[in-house]
């Protein structure tokens, strides 16, 4: 299993799937459906059934159930995309087999280390196999690993028919990362009762809480005047971005917050005199405290306006995803499957909050309640990304022994 893993997720990390938040299409990028075709061959390869592709770059397939037995249809998911917040193009996976504890060398010209000095978890990964970046684009472990998994597991059930299950569909997903992953999902067509991401970081994390999550876009236009004669007649957009950002609580940004804490969070400014942008992730798990920090924001522009111009300061304010507690609670079974799959184990369930999102957020709004379970990443979105082997395959061990206890519990 450890080998197939390896070579199924440095071939996947290899295909620059970053997903494009300006793009109007979906999937927004031509790599996210050149990894779909590569998963629907090998889908056919390992025998799965019912291996199809849509028009938006959704994959879907089934595996059938080899028991008589009336046992709920349960999902597995992934997304192709991975995150826009660092590149992912040219991807070069370096595999350190028996990691001594110590600080690995990325990138040597660079100088780029990994180190247990910044990142104390690492050194908790001693005498394992980790798969790093090479100090100049992100991983893509987040969720190339959990593809992984999903493959892995459902090529050991077809070579395991002696391991019973019920019908299990599974489904790889664009454009997690900026949101829109399950917009186009057809959950009717999936056909699942339950299902689950794996999407999560470390080993043991359960997760069935979720931020609720808004988008804020804020074009800020300025006027721009030769800077020696710009007295009272400059008025630079930037700056006006900048005071924006200045209005909004600062101990209430990610950097700043854990548990369940809320933020919000500059992701880009870009702009000049004339005119700037900002875009901004607005998260809280709490509903009222959600609109609450919406409100600050619609708050703190129509205060620009007045100052302004109504014209100059625009809003598009967009919620994203929901609290997928809600919907997962009148079923929490689901969950605890889940957890009693991980102690069968020996691995400690991390029952948490997710300070993210998944596309289990969205969907479970939509009628599929979908936790998060883990895939074994770390440091996530940069350079210094990595995941343990070992931390894949009990996740894939996991899928294979929730799948038995559904089967059982009938």
């Amino acid at each position: 299993m450890k080998e197939e893993l390896i070579k199924r997720f440095t071939t996947y990390v290899k295909v620059n799937t970053q997903s494009n938040e300006e793009s109007t299409t979906c999937p927004t990028t031509e790599g996210q459906l050149e990894l779909g075709k590569i998963l629907v061959n090998e889908l056919k390869e390992i025998g799965m059934s019912d291996v199809t592709v849509d028009e938006n770059g959704y994959v879907m397939a089934t595996l059938p159930a080899n028991t008589d037995k009336k046992i709920p249809v349960i999902g597995f998911l992934a997304h192709l995309d991975t995150a826009t917040d660092f590149t992912g193009e040219n991807v070069s996976p370096q595999i350190r087999e028996n990691y001594d504890g110590g600080d690995i060398v990325l990138n040597e010209t660079l100088n780029v280390v990994l180190s247990p000095k910044q990142f104390p978890e690492l050194a908790g990964y001693k005498g394992q196999t980790l798969i790093t970046t090479d100090g100049t684009t992100l991983l893509g472990a987040d969720d190339k690993s959990g593809i992984t998994e999903i493959m892995v597991a459902m090529h050991h059930l077809i070579n395991h028919p002696e391991i019973k299950h019920g019908k299990i569909r599974v489904a790889f997903t664009p454009d997690e990362e900026i949101g829109r992953g399950p917009a186009r999902f057809d959950v009717a067509a999936f056909g699942a009762d339950y299902a689950y991401t794996m999407d999560g970081g470390p080993r043991g994390q359960l997760e069935y809480e979720s931020f609720n999550a808004a988008a804020a876009k804020i074009t800020f236009k300025g006027n721009s005047v030769h800077p020696g004669t710009a007295k009272n007649k400059m008025v630079n957009a930037t700056k006006l971005a900048m005071e924006f950002n200045d209005a909004l609580p600062a101990e209430e940004a990610p950097e700043y917050t854990e548990g369940y804490e809320g933020f919000y969070h500059l992701i880009s400014l870009n702009g000049d005199v004339e005119q700037a942008k900002s875009y901004y992730i607005i998260r809280d798990f709490d509903s009222l405290k959600f609109a609450e920090r919406k409100a600050k924001v619609a708050d703190v522009v129509s205060k620009m306006q007045e100052k302004y111009g109504k014209e100059n300061i625009v809003l598009e304010l967009n919620d994203q995803y929901y609290n997928m507690r809600e919907k997962i609670e009148p079923v929490k079974e689901i969950v605890d499957i889940a957890y009693e799959a991980m102690k069968k184990l020996d691995i400690e369930p991390l029952v948490e909050p997710i300070r993210g999102g998944t596309d289990g957020s969205q969907l479970s709004f939509k009628g599929l309640p979908t936790p998060n379970i883990f895939a074994g990443g770390e440091n996530m979105h940069g350079k210094f990304e990595y995941v343990s082997v070992e931390n894949m395959e009990l996740a894939t061990k996991v899928i294979i022994e929730m799948v038995q206890l559904f089967e059982q519990r009938d």
